[in-house]
């Protein structure tokens, strides 16, 4: 079964769920004004209130895809992303390099991840 979960300003679903899998559309930061570093961890802040919202939470993302404006970038982005993930529960990623992503936005992430069993 495919459930769609939030919708998103009717163009997209924020969330799908399939078979206890939550594939999560593009999350960019609140505040575009914001260095790298900064939208690096409002938009991890984001996923990880999502993901709560849920019944999830970081341990379970299983693979993210971050697209970038400036991909010389990645270092910021990598100590915030180190900030958020457990070693122990690192997921698969891939870093894209984009050309435009809105007026000020460095970057977009998108992520699956898994809804852990109901007790």
């Amino acid at each position: 079964m495919i459930k769609r979960v939030l919708p998103y300003e009717g163009l997209l679903h924020e969330v799908v769920e399939h078979n206890g899998v939550l594939y999560i559309g593009g999350i960019v930061p609140e505040d575009a004004s914001l260095d790298m570093s900064g939208q690096a961890n409002d938009v991890l802040k984001q996923l990880a209130q999502l993901l709560k919202t849920l019944g999830s939470d970081l341990a379970s993302v299983l693979q993210v895809t971050i697209y970038m404006t400036d991909l010389k970038e990645k270092a910021a982005f990598n100590a915030a992303w180190k900030a958020h993930f457990a070693e122990a529960h690192l997921p698969a990623r891939a870093a894209i390099g984009v050309a435009d992503l809105g007026p000020g936005v460095k970057l977009e992430m998108t992520a699956i991840a898994v809804q852990p069993p109901q007790a």
